[in-house]
């Protein structure tokens, strides 16, 4: 069973920054599609950003030029760099890959930035 464990939310200030992890386990991670997904309060889910394999990015409107995402193969690991943040940026954060055609999610962190 994939595991999926997310650390690095927390308060900030509008402005300020942070980086979120995931770290993931039984996973065949360097081939794995891994994203990053936000839910605020009374939201649907929605996909922050995602990067391939090989390194290939894709970012949500609301976030590009801000949110950086990267990744370890060797640490199994996926950062969330995110900077200028915004109060609508406040949002429980989960990681996500998919594997055998089955979707896993970590617990979730919780991001709040204050204005």
């Amino acid at each position: 069973q994939v595991q999926l464990v997310e650390s690095g939310g927390g308060l900030v200030q509008a402005g300020g920054s942070l980086r979120l992890s995931c770290a993931a386990s039984r996973t065949t991670f360097s081939r794995n599609i891994m994203g990053w997904y936000r839910q605020a309060p009374g939201k649907q889910r929605e996909l922050v950003a995602a990067i391939t394999g090989g390194g290939s990015t894709n970012y949500a409107d609301s976030v590009k030029g801000r949110f950086t995402i990267s990744r370890d193969n060797a640490k199994n690991t996926v950062y969330l760099q995110m900077n200028s943040l915004k109060p609508e940026d406040t949002a429980v954060y989960y990681c996500n890959t998919r594997q055998d055609w089955v979707s896993y999610w970590g617990q979730g962190t919780q991001v709040t930035v204050s204005s």
